[in-house]
C-alpha cells in the first residue's frame, strides 16, 4: 500500500534532501512551504509531486492534506533571523496547527528536533526548537523525535554552504579567536536516509542523531577549502571585534546569514551524544570528507542554491 507522507518544510535542506532520497519510493508526497523561490526549485528538480505554497502558522487548504496523510514529517523551522516573533511563529505555532489538523487521522510523526534542546546555547533558536519539541511531545501521535547536530549537504544555504561561497569569493576568510571550537557536522545525505528508514519502519522514540566524526571549526573550514579549491587565505580575527562586525553588518541587513547569536552558539562548548545511528537505523554512514566531495561536487545537484 501506497504511504501518503505529508512534509511541511519541505522546501528546506532537509526537505530537499528527503525527496531526492524518497524518488523511487512506494510513497505518495505532499510538501507544503512558503518559500515560493525555494518551493519553485523543488518542483522543478521533483514535477511529479503536490506541492503547496502556504505558510504553517496560518489556516488554509493544507490542513486538509495533512489531516489525510498516512505519514506527517515535520521539518518547518525558523534557524536564523533577528526577531523572537518569527522563531515562536515557525517553529511552535506552526507546529501546533500542524499537529491540529493531522489529529483526526492520527497519522505516524517523524519530528525533525535539534540538538540545541541538549545545547548549553541560549538564543531564539534554542529556545524555541525546545518548546516545539514540548509540543510534539503532548501530542498522541505515534512518533519518533530525532535531534541532528548542525547538518551540511546538498541544498545547504545558511550553513556549510554559506561558507563555502563565502570561501570562494571572499578576499580573506575569518574565524573568530583560534577557531578551535568543536563540531560533529552531519551529512545532509545520511540524515535524509535516517528518515526514509523511520518512515518505512515506523520506530518510536527520541533519538540524538550526530555526526560521527568530530572536528574543530577551524580544521572544518580548512578541510572544505581543500574539497572545493579555494584560495582564499584564512585568518584569524579576536571574538570581540568579530562580534562587532556582525552587529554592524545586522543594521544593514534584515536577514544575514550569520548573527551575533549564532556566533554565541558557534563558540559555546557543546559535545553531542554519539549513538550507534547506523545500526539503528541500517544506514551507512558517509565519511566527513566523501560527504564534503558528494555535496559540492556532485554534477547536479551541487549547483542549485536555495535563497535565504
Amino acid at each position: 500500500m501506497t504511504k501518503r507522507i505529508f512534509i511541511s518544510g519541505a522546501a528546506g535542506l532537509v526537505g530537499q534532501n528527503l525527496i531526492a532520497t524518497l524518488a523511487g519510493a512506494d510513497v505518495s508526497i505532499v510538501g507544503v512551504d512558503k518559500h515560493a523561490a525555494n518551493l519553485k526549485i523543488l518542483r522543478e528538480l521533483h514535477p511529479g509531486i503536490t506541492l503547496i505554497e502556504a505558510d504553517l502558522a496560518e489556516p488554509g487548504a493544507w490542513q486538509a492534506e495533512a489531516g489525510a496523510c498516512d505519514c506527517l514529517v515535520m521539518l518547518q523551522a525558523q534557524i536564523g533571523g533577528l526577531y523572537r516573533e518569527e522563531f515562536d511563529r515557525n517553529n511552535v505555532v506552526a507546529t501546533e496547527r500542524i499537529l491540529e489538523a493531522a489529529a483526526a487521522r492520527s497519522p505516524y510523526l517523524v519530528h525533525v528536533s535539534s540538538s540545541v534542546v541538549n545545547s548549553a546555547a541560549d538564543d531564539f533558536y534554542t529556545q524555541t526548537k525546545a518548546a516545539q519539541e514540548a509540543v510534539v511531545a503532548a501530542s498522541p501521535l505515534r512518533r519518533v523525535i530525532l535531534r541532528p547536530t548542525l547538518m551540511f549537504g546538498w541544498f545547504d544555504r545558511k550553513h556549510v554552504g554559506w561558507l563555502a561561497r563565502f570561501l570562494q569569493r571572499a578576499p580573506v576568510f575569518p574565524i573568530p579567536g583560534d577557531g578551535r571550537y568543536l563540531r560533529q557536522p552531519l551529512f545532509a545525505g545520511d540524515f535524509a536516509a535516517i528518515i526514509a528508514a523511520c518512515i518505512q519502519g515506523e520506530p518510536s522514540g527520541a533519538y540524538n542523531i550526530s555526526g560521527l566524526e568530530k572536528i574543530d571549526y577551524g580544521d572544518l573550514i580548512k578541510l572544505l577549502k581543500a574539497v572545493i579549491g579555494a584560495r582564499t587565505p584564512i585568518v584569524h580575527i579576536p571574538y570581540g571585534l568579530f562580534w562587532a562586525l556582525l552587529s554592524l553588518y545586522a543594521l544593514a541587513d534584515r536577514n544575514p546569514p550569520f548573527t551575533t547569536r549564532q556566533l554565541e552558539a558557534l563558540v559555546t562548548p557543546d559535545v553531542f551524544e554519539v549513538i550507534d545511528w547506523p545500526g539503528i537505523f541500517s544506514v551507512t554512514p558517509t565519511p566527513l570528507r566523501k560527504a564534503l566531495e558528494i555535496t559540492f561536487l556532485d554534477p547536479v545537484y551541487s549547483k542549485v542554491t536555495l535563497e535565504f
